[in-house]
């Protein structure tokens, strides 16, 4: 596969571009699963090919439960991409996760009800490992970047992801602390699911917007709140992905380039070709 880019953003609400990419194209793509949310800009930045897609797509017009999590994930495979950086608002479920700052987790629960959450089906079934369900060098390498854009970055925690588009109530959020959970978003499941299915790093660069509503000194979460936080937390964002294109090891010290390798259970001979077809640029290394 002959790559276009190698690092893909995906930016969440309030990153709908990415300033600082060079000698940029529009690609408008399609895939077996639909269209990906907007056309992808790619380019260059620090000497790295860098994909920027809007997940709400351009004006934010798609919601949390209808963004076409497949054919965004499958867009960026098809362009070569091996690694992905999630940028993504989030409430914070813990006292000392405040707003302004920014997370990078390492663990994700799925509470969402609605969303496709595989590539497989169809006669071909995979069941991937998610035990730890972000990649671990990519995450390093973006809490090195984070702390070198001056931001105040912490590194662990769960990160829940609702089906939204409506904010908790004070009993979910409440609940949801109880739990030992330390953020809670609407996007980030099925992304990384999907991406390790595709045979991608994938990291999140969380940007905490607010307590939720848990919090009895605070405001409860409104859009305004979120927009005002992220619009002050932009430029740490540019930043921070400027400094990561720049210090990026070209080799992957992971696993996730092999993740199929021990999750396709299904007798190749028993595949139906149609799957075969459709899924040809996930599965071609381990199925002709």
């Amino acid at each position: 596969m002959n790559a276009t880019a190698t690092l893909a953003v995906i930016g969440g609400s309030g990153l709908y571009s990415m300033p600082g990419l060079s000698e940029t194209r529009e690609l408008e793509l399609d895939t077996p699963f639909g269209q990906p949310s907007a056309s992808i800009v790619v380019g260059t930045l620090e000497n790295q090919k860098v994909a920027f897609l809007a997940r709400h797509g351009l004006g934010h017009h798609i919601s949390p439960s209808e963004i076409n999590y497949r054919a965004n994930i499958y867009a960026l495979k098809s362009l070569g991409v091996e690694r992905i950086v999630s940028i993504s608002a989030c409430g914070s479920l813990r006292e000392d996760y405040a707003p302004g700052q920014i997370v990078i987790p390492d663990q994700i629960y799925d509470n969402t009800r609605l969303r496709a959450r595989s590539f497989f089906g169809e006669g071909l079934v995979a069941h991937i490992s998610v035990a730890d369900p972000f990649c671990r060098d990519l995450s390093d390498q973006l809490e090195t970047a984070t702390k070198s854009a001056g931001a105040t970055v912490h590194r662990g925690g769960t990160f829940i992801t609702i089906e939204g588009p409506r904010f908790s109530t004070k009993s979910e959020s409440n609940t949801f602390r109880t739990w030992g959970m330390s953020i809670i978003g609407m996007t980030a499941s099925p992304e990384a699911f999907l991406a390790r299915e595709a045979e991608m790093c994938y990291a999140v660069m969380a940007h905490v917007t607010d307590y939720d509503v848990w919090h009895v000194s605070e405001s409860p979460v409104t859009v305004d709140m979120v927009i005002e936080t992220l619009k002050k937390n932009t430029l740490k964002a540019q930043e921070t992905i400027r400094k990561l294109a720049s210090s990026l090891d070209s080799q992957r010290r992971c696993e996730c380039d092999s993740a199929l390798a021990s999750a396709l259970i299904t007798d190749p001979a028993r595949i139906p070709a149609s799957t075969k077809s459709k899924l040809k640029l996930l599965i071609e290394k381990y199925i002709q």
